[in-house]
């Protein structure tokens, strides 16, 4: 079986793990890969400079959808327009990403018995959502 690994090559020496089945649901494409990207950040400590380059998600993206086509049968050419689509639309799920989790932290700070800060997590994500948000929504779907 071929999958898609971390460094965005298509292989067979990579595996898929499925982990957090408790936050599995069917969600949008582009709210998936938004939330991978965000993930990056990491947890404990967030740095949310480690959000892949512009240039890195096109790449990403580029092969993720080349993955697709074949895994679909849709063996037609992938066109940039496609590509550029895909990156808006990411990255637009990516805010809703952040709101997601910075309202999930708050109930987590809430009920939770865990050792965690989630209001200060709650916190990191919100700020992230508002310092990007101008940015992302200026992003624009090509013609």
């Amino acid at each position: 079986m071929y999958s898609v690994c971390t460094l965005g090559v298509l292989c067979e020496v990579c595996h898929v793990r499925f982990i957090d089945y408790e936050y599995s649901s069917y969600n949008y494409q582009a709210f998936d890969i938004g939330n991978h990207f965000n993930e990056f950040a990491g947890m404990a400590e967030p740095d949310f400079g480690l959000y892949p380059s512009r240039e890195m998600q096109m790449q990403w993206l580029r092969v993720y959808l080349q993955a697709f086509k074949g895994f679909t049968n849709k063996n037609e050419e992938l066109s940039d327009r496609e590509v550029e689509t895909l990156y808006v639309q990411v990255n637009k799920f990516a805010l809703a990403s952040h709101f997601f989790w910075g309202f999930w932290a708050l109930i987590q700070a809430k009920y939770s018995s865990i050792d965690f800060d989630f209001l200060g997590y709650a916190v990191l994500r919100f700020n992230q959502y508002f310092k990007t948000k101008p940015t992302v929504m200026a992003l624009q779907t090509p013609e």
